[in-house]
């Protein structure tokens, strides 16, 4: 059998991490791209329109929190680089590893299905004027799908009563503060991206910003005495994670008080639960006025805005900072189910019906994406490669059960199958990459069957067909 033929879907950290592992392992990479440069999400204006960077975008983890492993950032940079020097940080990486002339620029992967034993992948021809050409399926023993999971926004739904007379916008077609400048702005959400939009607008816009939020989160500065906030991170990850929950919020409420302090509401849930924000401005802007908080809305009014506290604000934008939907339209229902956001993987990698088709990057973490994506890239890698045998699997639903019930105690049942720990899950992939060296050299030393099959069973042997009860009650 000739070298495995491996289809990487997507250029960004996740692809461009998994493409780098899989060529250590020695196979045959292709990497299908639908933008115009690597970088995914921090590739900026990529020619799809796809990215969501705006300008004043920068790293909300520290660089040595957020760096792979194998390709350090610069010592000389910020501890929070801009999004252009993470643009030109991971076409460095590509250029580095050989990865660059495995990429299929402007390819956008239109299908993705089984065939006996390969995969075949159908890609558009790229015009961004018409819809993508049908094109003969390319072949592929196995699959690694990174299209990551900030690209399809997620507006509110169902949509408040009544209707707004001004401009409405997702955070996603946001990139500079001109576009507020004069108008009165209220912006929905809590998260990073929020933030940082509501900072950008209240130097511009007319008026105060409103931020608007119906749930709380704890709102983390970048620096704690004189360090990066995640610096200790690591320090307390070896502590189950109600104590560092408890360390780190009485350490935050010491530095920086309540969310309430602020105007804010209260957070839903602990540090550690539900997804802390991280900005240095926010709390500046609100204490100096600039940004106002505001509870949920309950109706728009033409102009006016209707809050559930009964009060009503003259608006002209009001941008959506809602979040983003998990999407893979190349991927038929059968092996997504009926929400992505909720297909099972054993160790947040592998298909539970066809380990040949794997996932980097789909998931939730506590803490930075790069090590994450590099660390489920090299178990990816392993695998496909031969190295790493998989447990059987009714050991990978089993696994799979207690990483949800798991999740599920902590997070509460918002997206609990992609919620990892980040500290506890990169330390522990590497284990899992050894203990599936062992039982790959346990299988090779047992005595073999006769007609047994030789080649590596994880890329060669016919799939199973997707067990969607199976999967439902993983």
């Amino acid at each position: 059998m000739g070298s495995t033929r491996v289809a990487v879907i997507g250029a960004g950290a996740a692809g461009l991490a998994a493409a780098k592992a899989l060529l250590d392992e020695g196979l045959d990479v292709t990497v299908l791209e639908r933008g115009t440069r690597p970088g995914g999400l921090w590739a900026g204006d990529d020619g799809t329109g796809g990215s969501p960077a705006y300008d004043s975008l920068h790293l909300n983890t520290s660089k040595k929190r957020t760096e792979f492993a194998d390709f350090p950032m610069p010592e000389e940079w910020p501890d929070f680089p801009s999004a252009a020097l993470v643009a030109g940080y991971l076409a460095e990486y590509a250029d580095a590893f050989g990865i660059t002339g495995r990429i299929h620029f402007a390819s956008e992967v239109t299908s993705v299905r089984r065939a006996g034993r390969v995969w075949e992948v159908t890609v558009g021809d790229g015009a961004e004027d018409v819809a993508p050409a049908a094109a003969a399926p390319r072949e592929y023993d196995a699959v690694v799908v990174a299209n990551g999971h900030n690209r399809d926004p997620k507006w509110p739904g169902p949509a408040y009563p009544g209707t707004f007379d001004g401009t409405q916008m997702h955070a996603h077609d946001y990139r500079s503060p001109e576009i507020f400048a004069g108008r009165r702005v209220l912006v929905v959400g809590m998260g990073n991206s929020a933030m940082d939009l509501a900072v950008d607008a209240s130097y511009v816009s007319r008026g105060p910003v409103l931020l608007s939020a119906r749930h709380g989160t704890h709102i983390v500065p970048k620096y704690l005495f004189g360090r990066p906030a995640d610096a200790t991170g690591g320090a307390l990850a070896v502590l189950p994670w109600r104590i560092r929950q408890t360390v780190a919020q009485t350490v935050l409420r010491l530095a920086v008080g309540t969310p309430q302090r602020y105007g804010l509401p209260r957070p839903a849930g602990g540090l550690f639960q539900n997804h802390p924000t991280i900005s240095d401005t926010i709390l500046h802007r609100l204490t100096h006025g600039e940004v106002v908080a505001r509870p949920g809305i309950e109706r728009l009014d033409g102009g006016r805005v209707v809050f559930t506290d009964g009060t009503a604000e003259d608006v002209d934008v009001i941008v959506w900072a809602t979040g983003y939907r998990v999407t893979m339209p190349f991927l038929d229902g059968e092996w997504l189910g009926d929400d992505p956001e909720a297909m099972p993987l054993y160790q947040r990698v592998f298909h539970l019906a066809d380990p040949t088709l794997a996932f980097v990057g789909l998931m939730q973490s506590t803490g930075a994406a790069l090590p994450v994506v590099e660390a489920q890239a090299k178990l990816a890698a392993a695998c496909l490669g031969g190295r790493y045998a998989l447990p059987p699997q009714d050991v990978q639903r089993a696994a799979v059960e207690r990483a949800k019930a798991a999740a599920v105690r902590r997070w509460g049942d918002k997206r609990p199958m992609m919620r990892i720990d980040f500290d506890r899950y990169v330390a522990e992939l590497p284990r899992e990459i050894r203990a599936g060296v062992r039982r790959a050299a346990r299988a090779a030393a047992a005595p073999k069957a006769a007609n047994a099959p030789t080649t590596n069973p994880t890329v060669s042997a016919a799939p199973a067909t997707p067990n969607t009860k199976a999967q439902d009650s993983a």
